[in-house]
């Protein structure tokens, strides 16, 4: 028999309380991260309130979502109060504002330095925790005429096909690529083999007059630019 006594549900907060109602009367930008959580999760448990277990979510990631982002269903069910329909709310609610990221990055069309590659690709591939290779095709303006990704791996790396890079290329009618992908380890450090592809790829555009301007390794708060380094 389900017990209401404990009082924890949101309906029975008082109104300042309960995050639902303060998001209708004051505003979303009132709420707390844990406050707006706590809205997708809907309720706590017999011993926690809504807010109280997202409290609890959020102090495990030292209260940075994007960490949260990178939490898959089953990590988030580890917690007591979570069970499959919220974490699969929780993991939905991330996507869907990391998307939001990445549409805004994409808005920003023209590419002036290594960090609006960064703005750009950042979204995209900066929380992941696996390792992704994408390739920015550029007209003679340095405007975007497509982000594509190229190649998807584990952990540790990811192989990339550089005379798919150049079909796709010369396909555009781009004039210079721009390379990135991510590290789920979170340093920025390129491998001896990020130089050696990025060499090559560097000898095989030249081949067809296009320019390679940057190769950008990015993590979750930083990034490291090929160019604004000299390795280009």
């Amino acid at each position: 028999m389900k017990d209401n006594s404990t009082g924890f549900s949101i309906k029975n907060w008082s109104e300042d309380d309960q995050p639902r109602e303060k998001l209708f009367a004051k505003g979303k930008n009132t709420l707390s991260d844990a406050e707006l959580v706590a809205i997708l999760i809907g309720s706590g448990s017999r011993n926690e309130s809504a807010v109280e277990l997202s409290k609890r979510i959020l102090v495990s990631v030292d209260y940075n979502l994007n960490d949260l982002g990178r939490r898959g269903v089953k990590e988030l069910m580890r917690f007591k109060g979570i069970g499959f329909a919220k974490a699969i709310t929780i993991t939905a609610a991330l996507e869907l504002g990391r998307r939001r990221k990445a549409e805004v990055g994409i808005d920003k069309k023209r590419i002036t330095s290594s960090a609006s590659v960064f703005d750009l690709m950042h979204p995209l591939i900066g929380e992941l925790p696996h390792e992704e290779f994408w390739a920015i095709y550029l007209n003679n303006s340095n405007k975007v005429l497509q982000s594509q990704q190229l190649s998807k791996g584990g952990i540790t790396g990811t192989l990339v096909d550089v005379r798919l890079v150049l079909k796709n290329a010369l396909s555009l009618g781009a004039t210079a690529i721009i390379l990135a992908h991510n590290h789920p380890s979170g340093t920025v450090t390129p491998s001896t083999a990020d130089k050696d592809l990025t060499k090559k790829m560097k000898r095989g555009a030249e081949s067809l007059d296009i320019k390679v301007l940057d190769h950008v390794v990015i993590a979750d708060a930083a990034y490291f630019s090929f160019a604004d380094e000299g390795l280009l």
